[in-house]
C-alpha cells in the first residue's frame, strides 16, 4: 500500500477494530496515509476517487460485505485486501469472480487474536467452552492459535492435559499441530520449517476452577474484581470532586511496574494495611521524568484507596475462609477436617450474594463435589434458588458439583508445597497454572497425564534441560526471545492472576519466556454470569 503515496480509506470489522485498538492509536495510522477510519458491516458513503484498505477477517459475512462496496457500482478507485487469517478457497474465488479488477492486493498476515498485554493474548471468543457449534468453534480457535504461532515465527511441539473432563484439550491439540504443519509446508520461503525451541500446553479451564472464583489481592487482579474498570477504563475521583478516566495498559510504566504486587506492598504499609503514598513514591522516584508522571501517581494512589476502601470493608472477612477453603489448611498449615466450619461465617454474614455464590463454589470444590441434599440446603441459605445455574451449571465445564461415588472421579491435580514461599495469609493459594509451567519449563511433566500431540524439539524432551539449556545474557524481551518459549493456552478463559504467573515464571527462568493465552480474560463476576447464561 506504501507504493503510493495518497491518503487511503481503512476498513476494518469487529474484530479488526480491536485488534488495531489493542496496539496502536489513530495519530500512528495518519502517520501511514491512512485518513479515515470506516466500519465494513455499517453504510458508506462512496468515495470514488480514494483507494481503500480493508483489514478483516476471512468470513462469509465479511467478504459478502466487501463484495458489495463494488457491486453493482464501485464505492472506491481500488481495494488493498488484507485477511487476518488463511481464507478459504471459496471465499476467495467468490472474491475473484466478483470483484478481481478491482483489488490490488490480497493477502493473509496470520494476526487473529488481541495481544492484550507483553506476554498476554486471547482470540474473539468470549466463550467458557464451545457449545453451539463446537466443532466449528474450535476450528477458528486452531486457526487464531497458529497465528500467534506464525507471529512470534515459532513452529512449537504440541500437549495437551489427558482426561480433561470434556475432552476438547486433545481436540483442539490435534487441529492445531495439523493446522501447524499446514502453514509452514505453504510457508512464503517454499522451505518446510522445522520445530523450534517452543512447546504449546492446551488447557482446559476446569483443571483450576478456584483461581478465577477467589479474592486475588494483587493489584491488578483486585482491581479488576472489585472496581468497574470497562475497556481499561478507570474513573477516578480528583480534589475538586471533578471525575477523569485513566487507561490501564502497557504505556503506563507504574501500572506495568505495580500490577503484578500484592495490595499490600502497593501501599507501602504491608504491617497495618493503612493507605500510604510512601511505596508509590519511592517508585516513582527511581523512573525517569519524575515529574511527568505526578498524573500516573495521583491514578494509582487513588485505585489503591479504593481497592483498600473494599478490603477493609468486606474482602477481609472474606479471604481467611476463602484462603483455607482452597488450600486445604488454615494459616497454620493445619489441614482443613471440616470445611463447612470455614463456610459457615460467611454464609452468616450481610455478604454480598455474589461473594456468598463464591464461597459456597470453594467449599463444593474443596470436596470435589456434594450432595444433593447439601446443595439445596446452600442453595436455599444463599436465596438463590431460581439462580440456581450459578452453581449447577459448573458441571458443563466438567467441574464435579455433585459428589460420586464413581472410581473415575474428577482427579484434582497434585500441588507443589510452596509453604515456604508464602508473604501474606490471605494470599497463600497458588494458581495451579503456575505449577504446570513450572514443570513444563524443568521437563517434569508427566507423559501420561500431558501426551505429545506431536514431538517436542529436542531442548523439551531431556531432563530439566529447557532451564539449563543457556547461560542468561539478561532479562530484556530481545534476551528472553533467544531461548524457548512456552505458550500456554487455557480453553475457557483465564483469570489475572493465571496471567502474572506468566511473568513470575518467566522472571524466574530467564531462559525460557512464558506467553499465555485464552479465548478471553476473565473476572470473577464475569465469569459466574457466563456460567449463570449457560443453560440460557
Amino acid at each position: 500500500c506504501r507504493k503510493s503515496e495518497v491518503w487511503k480509506i481503512l476498513i476494518l470489522d469487529q474484530f479488526t477494530t480491536r485488534l488495531l485498538s489493542s496496539c496502536c492509536k489513530m495519530s500512528n495510522l495518519m502517520s501511514e496515509g491512512i485518513t479515515i477510519v470506516e466500519d465494513l458491516h455499517k453504510n458508506r458513503e462512496p468515495v470514488p476517487e480514494m483507494k481503500a484498505i480493508y483489514f478483516m477477517r476471512p468470513t462469509a459475512m465479511c467478504v459478502d460485505a466487501f463484495i458489495n462496496d463494488f457491486k453493482p457500482k464501485p464505492k472506491y478507485k481500488a481495494a488493498y485486501v488484507f485477511f487476518t487469517d488463511y481464507c478459504p478457497d471459496d471465499l476467495f474465488d467468490k472474491m475473484k469472480k466478483n470483484c478481481a479488477k478491482h483489488i490490488k492486493v490480497c493477502k493473509e498476515i496470520n494476526i487473529s487474536f488481541l495481544p492484550l498485554e507483553a506476554q498476554v493474548s486471547v482470540d474473539s471468543f468470549s466463550l467458557l467452552w464451545p457449545s453451539i457449534d463446537r466443532d466449528q468453534t474450535l476450528e477458528t480457535i486452531a486457526n487464531q492459535i497458529v497465528t500467534l504461532c506464525a507471529t512470534l515465527d515459532e513452529y512449537p511441539g504440541v500437549r495437551y492435559k489427558k482426561d480433561s473432563a470434556l475432552d476438547y484439550g486433545n481436540k483442539l491439540a490435534e487441529l492445531v499441530d495439523n493446522k501447524l504443519a499446514r502453514h509452514y509446508e505453504l510457508d512464503d520461503n517454499s522451505k518446510k520449517k522445522g520445530k523450534t525451541q517452543a512447546q504449546l500446553l492446551i488447557v482446559d479451564r476446569a483443571l483450576d476452577p478456584v483461581s478465577p472464583i477467589l479474592h486475588e489481592l494483587t493489584f491488578q487482579a483486585m482491581a479488576y474484581d472489585l472496581i468497574p474498570i470497562k475497556d481499561n477504563n478507570y474513573e477516578y475521583k480528583l480534589k475538586d470532586g471533578s471525575k477523569k478516566e485513566a487507561l490501564l495498559n502497557e504505556e503506563d510504566e507504574l501500572w506495568v511496574k505495580l500490577r503484578h504486587m500484592h495490595i499490600a506492598e502497593v501501599t507501602g504499609c504491608p504491617c497495618h494495611w493503612q493507605i500510604t503514598i510512601g511505596g508509590l513514591s519511592q517508585l516513582m522516584k527511581k523512573m525517569p521524568g519524575f515529574r511527568k508522571q505526578m498524573t500516573q501517581k495521583t491514578v494509582h494512589v487513588s485505585l489503591a484507596e479504593d481497592l483498600m476502601s473494599h478490603f477493609q470493608k468486606n474482602v477481609e472477612k472474606l479471604c481467611k475462609a476463602e484462603q483455607d477453603l482452597a488450600v486445604g489448611a488454615d494459616a497454620e498449615g493445619q489441614k482443613v477436617k471440616d470445611p463447612m466450619r470455614m463456610l459457615l461465617p460467611v454464609l452468616l454474614h450481610p455478604h454480598d450474594t455474589t461473594d456468598k455464590i463464591r464461597a459456597v463454589l470453594l467449599y463444593i470444590f474443596s470436596l470435589n463435589g456434594t450432595t444433593a441434599e447439601n446443595l439445596n440446603k446452600l442453595i436455599q441459605h444463599v436465596k438463590i434458588e431460581d439462580e440456581s445455574g450459578y452453581i449447577l451449571n459448573w458441571k458443563h465445564l466438567g467441574v464435579p458439583i455433585l459428589s460420586t461415588p464413581s472410581m473415575f472421579s474428577f482427579r484434582k491435580q497434585p500441588r507443589k508445597d510452596r509453604s515456604d514461599k508464602e508473604t501474606y495469609n490471605v494470599s497463600r493459594w497458588t494458581p495451579v497454572i503456575k505449577d504446570i509451567m513450572e514443570d513444563a519449563v524443568e521437563n517434569k511433566l508427566e507423559v501420561k497425564d500431558w501426551p505429545y500431540q506431536s514431538e517436542c524439539p529436542s531442548a523439551w524432551n531431556g531432563s530439566r534441560a529447557v532451564s539449563a539449556r543457556q547461560k542468561h545474557k539478561g532479562s530484556s524481551p530481545d534476551d528472553l526471545r533467544s531461548g524457548s518459549r512456552l505458550i500456554v493456552f487455557v480453553l475457557g478463559g483465564v483469570s489475572y492472576s493465571e496471567m502474572r504467573c506468566a511473568y513470575e515464571v518467566t522472571h524466574a527462568n530467564k531462559s525460557c519466556e512464558v506467553i499465555i493465552g485464552s479465548t478471553h480474560i476473565l473476572t470473577p463476576r464475569g465469569l459466574l454470569e457466563d456460567i449463570y447464561n449457560l443453560d440460557k
